[in-house]
């Protein structure tokens, strides 16, 4: 199966070991239930996908490479106890804490959350002295004498012994104890996530173009060429940051993640030609408004992979702007929340024994809490890098409005209505996500005039909707231009599905 689907199918594992029934008791027994073992080619997403599903189960996730680990780190260092036996004392073996479980413990220290998920990668992979313990490991979720905490759900994952040496082949009994879910790589899947994720423009157009070119493992005579999901990726965020700080990508830099000359050279070649897309269409030019004459007679003669890369130029661009504006709108709405809950607390409630206090008191515990809540966050080993930033920057807006409050010497009576009348004052959002509309409205109209409503135009339409933070800007801040062309695509399928049923009841 696909990263996606297997995603999914954790997910559903992970769920169901931590539900309970009516009387609290878990639905599958601890001890019945199966550690997750996923197995697949390197660099597909293993790893990335238990992030992910922490951060949105909300739980917290202490991962693990096995192939680091020793016998001692693992189990813990001996060290002698003495024990009573039969009425005698005796020199006992006993062990310090198993660093991994350890880390457990601490992550639930430090986010405060109490389940999670336990992820060993390279499972199959370990040391010779760790393998027997890893099995046991498997069989009894413990480390020596140290339990995984109740709550907290083992996942695991490897590679198959033709993609690495080291590879240890589970016999039956031990894949009779786990539940077995493999792995294909699949550039479908992974562009879901590459699109939301906002992988570079060009790494994406070429991959749609030379679909073979995703993932590939071979044995030349010059030894291992290959290229994974996870290149691609990587590639993607160097790409990025070389391209902000003005550094030179070139075909040996490419050659550095691309690990397969012939497709390190041609995606060099594109990236080059992708660039040359970027100057000759003046993309910022067709956003602001203009109609440049030369790119529009380029674009209407222009072979399609090369309009696919003016699309991709495009809703590159259009992206980046709606991520941002969308950034803006999640802080927008932790500020709303913290001053609704700051003026909550600034009036009291007698049934909770709450008196009133002044605004700007409560404004700086309900600081407080959001602060103590970042820094859990940032600790606990999840997914969470979004929301930090969202805390971090609505904290920034909390402090504006609070030393507005100190340097005005707003008296008690009056800190409510100025604290209304700054967050309804700060209209920045507003501004960023009417000139977005506006550059939206300008793609679309260049397109139209270059393609009509032909194949060019549903490619459009249908990467803006896939694309996470552009689907978002349209369903908030709304786009005429978007919902006129998405009715006429809906429209036209609708007429081929009618008239396809015509056609089969004729016959």
């Amino acid at each position: 199966m696909d990263i996606r689907t297997a995603k999914q199918q954790v997910k559903d594992a992970i769920e169901t070991y931590l539900a309970t029934d009516e009387a609290g008791e878990p639905l599958i027994p601890p001890s019945s239930q199966r550690p997750v073992f996923l197995v697949g080619a390197p660099g597909i997403g293993k790893t990335a996908i238990m992030a992910q599903i922490a951060d949105e189960l909300d739980i917290g996730l202490v991962s693990y490479s096995m192939t680091h680990h020793t016998r001692q780190s693992a189990l813990g260092l001996p060290f002698i106890i003495s024990r009573e036996y039969g009425g005698q004392t005796y020199d006992a073996s006993e062990y310090t804490m198993s660093e991994i479980i350890g880390s457990v413990y601490d992550c639930m220290r430090e986010s405060g959350r109490e389940r999670g998920i336990l992820f060993l990668d390279e499972i199959n992979c370990v040391s010779e002295t760790l393998y027997p313990s890893m099995l046991q490991f498997l069989q009894f979720k413990t480390f020596g004498r140290h339990k995984v905490p109740d709550g907290w759900i083992v996942v695991t994952a490897g590679n198959p012994p033709e993609y690495n040496r080291s590879v240890h082949e589970f016999d039956v009994v031990t894949l009779d104890r786990v539940k077995r879910i493999p792995v294909e790589p699949d550039f479908d899947a992974w562009k879901a996530y590459a699109l939301d994720k906002g992988v570079h423009p060009a790494i994406l157009t070429f991959l749609e173009a030379k679909r073979d070119r995703f993932y590939s493992i071979e044995t030349t005579l010059d030894g291992k060429a290959f290229v994974t999901a996870r290149a691609w990726d990587d590639l993607s965020d160097i790409i990025r940051a070389y391209e902000t700080l003005g550094k030179t990508v070139d075909e040996a830099f490419i050659s550095h993640y691309i690990q397969n000359p012939k497709f390190a050279s041609e995606f060099a070649a594109y990236y080059d030609l992708f660039n040359k897309y970027r100057d000759d269409y003046r993309i910022n030019a067709v956003l602001e408004g203009e109609m440049p004459p030369e790119a529009l007679e380029r674009a209407k003669v222009a072979p399609f992979d090369e309009r696919l890369s003016l699309l991709g130029l495009l809703l590159d661009a259009l992206e980046g702007e709606h991520r941002q504006i969308m950034a803006q709108a999640d802080v927008f709405v932790a500020v709303r929340d913290d001053l609704r809950q700051a003026l909550s607390l600034a009036a009291g409630d007698a049934e909770a024994d709450q008196p009133p206090m002044e605004v700007a008191d409560a404004l700086k515990r309900v600081m407080e809490a959001r602060e103590a809540e970042r820094e859990a966050l940032a600790s606990s080993g999840g997914n969470v890098r979004g929301r930090v930033r969202i805390l971090k920057e609505a904290l920034a807006k909390l402090e504006a409005y609070g030393r507005v409050l100190d340097e005005e010497a707003v008296p008690p009576e009056a800190q409510e209505a100025r604290l209304r009348e700054l967050f309804a004052g700060d209209d920045e959002l507003d501004r960023a996500a009417a000139a977005a509309q506006e550059r939206l409205s300008h793609a679309f109209a260049f397109l139209m005039e270059a393609f009509g409503d032909e194949q060019e135009m549903l490619v459009f339409v249908t990467e803006l909707t896939q694309r996470t933070p552009s689907a978002r800007f349209i369903a908030q801040f709304g786009s005429d231009s978007y919902y006129e062309h998405n009715q006429k695509m809906i429209l036209s399928d609708a007429q081929r599905r009618l008239r396809a049923r015509v056609e089969e009841l004729e016959l």
